[in-house]
């Protein structure tokens, strides 16, 4: 932790304005670099480091610095975790750092008994300077360091790495090692989402745990159309027929957002929990009745059937929220009222073969972008209402 900020003096006595934070830290040799571990309070990073923004300066556009630009919403979406407080935030932050700092080893007989030798505890020095002269540079965590420093909670502590470089050819290095790893991807993120708090995640995350915990339950039970076919992060089904989960999520999503979501009502309001069990009721009746009214093209691959497409599931998730706002929500016989609406636009559709009618778009030509799926939506919209009004 931070021991003491103090002017440091001149070996004459004299007082400088350079002040230094002095820390108690670990340090130990990584091949030929000098490493440093320690621990500051998120908003204290800012004074010992810069960040190295790439860009290119002077007549021949000379490359300098390495750090991509500040992301504005991620660094909006770390705040409002942290604002959320108290925080669990064990991310290390690293550092390249000038050989200017100074380390003075602890000594003492019960210094040397550790479990792994190479390891040496003392006290870093680390002078603090202005911007642009700063003895260290940020290596890995930028978005965090300023969200700590934007934060309320920016006294939490915070781990950091630090090795000891001047060259920034050792910097750029180290940036693309540690940046080079794929991130997370989303389907493994929501899969994981059902099992976190929704109280402590970022916005953007939160909004699609409640969905992901339906796709669970749309998947694994039994009277579930969906029942065995849709594919998770955490299994491998062997079949064709199978319906990918980040469609499904967000079919579901979509019906929670927005001003006409089909299941809009059942969102929690301020600290309310949603109604599952009643969202799940109305998926299972819709689902199932899509699934009775095409049969042939809900039991085939999405590369044979549109339906079972990524598009497909969007066209017809939209069409729920159509036929809700019409019908309402059902408690009794509910998959069979939503059957009898399906069929007003049954043959409108062209999920295997033939166009559709009214845009003679050809079945395979449905693709999932917003200007292909929304002309069909716009057919059975139409479909749908001229039967309503008949």
């Amino acid at each position: 932790m931070v021991t003491k900020l103090e002017p440091s003096t001149k070996a004459n006595g004299a007082r400088t304005r350079t002040t230094s934070l002095t820390l108690n830290a670990l340090r130990f040799r990584q091949g030929e670099a000098t490493v440093y571990s320690f621990i500051l309070p998120g908003d204290s990073i800012a004074q010992i480091a810069d960040m190295s923004r790439i860009k290119r300066v002077g007549h021949d556009n000379n490359l300098v610095g390495f750090q991509r630009a500040e992301i504005q919403a991620h660094v909006r979406q770390i705040t409002e975790y942290l604002d959320k407080g108290p925080s669990l935030f064990p991310n290390a932050v690293i550092l390249a750092m000038s050989p200017s700092v100074t380390f003075q080893a602890k000594r003492g007989p019960k210094v040397d008994q550790v479990s792994v030798s190479g390891i040496e505890a003392g006290r870093l020095t680390v002078p603090v300077r202005p911007d642009g002269e700063k003895v260290a540079w940020i290596v890995d965590g930028q978005q965090r360091s300023l969200a700590l420093s934007n934060s309320k909670n920016g006294n939490l502590l915070v781990p950091v790495v630090a090795f000891e470089s001047s060259s920034i050819v050792t910097h750029r290095e180290q940036f693309i090692l540690v940046n080079r790893a794929r991130p997370l991807k989303q389907r493994l993120i929501d899969e994981l989402l059902p099992t976190t708090d929704d109280s402590l995640l970022p916005r953007d995350l939160a909004a699609n745990r409640v969905p992901s915990e339906l796709c669970n339950l749309l998947s694994m039970r039994v009277q579930s159309p969906f029942q065995g076919r849709i594919a998770r992060t955490s299994m491998k089904l062997d079949r064709a027929d199978v319906f990918v989960d980040s469609a499904i999520v967000r079919m579901i999503r979509d019906r929670l957002n927005g001003t006409s979501g089909a299941l809009l009502h059942l969102k929690p309001n301020g600290s309310g929990s949603a109604d599952l069990a009643e969202m799940y009721r109305l998926l299972n009746a819709y689902w199932s009745a899509v699934a009775t009214t095409f049969p042939q093209a809900w039991s085939l691959p999405p590369e044979k059937s549109k339906l079972t497409s990524a598009v497909g599931i969007t066209v017809m998730g939209v069409m729920m929220d159509r036929i809700c706002a019409r019908v309402g929500f059902p408690q009794k016989n509910a998959q069979a009222v939503y059957a009898l609406e399906l069929k007003k636009i049954a043959n409108t559709c062209a999920w295997t073969s033939g166009a559709w009618q009214g845009i003679d778009m050809p079945w395979n030509s449905l693709e999932m972008t917003s200007k292909s799926s929304n002309r069909v939506i716009q057919a059975l919209s139409a479909t749908y209402v001229k039967a309503c009004a008949a």
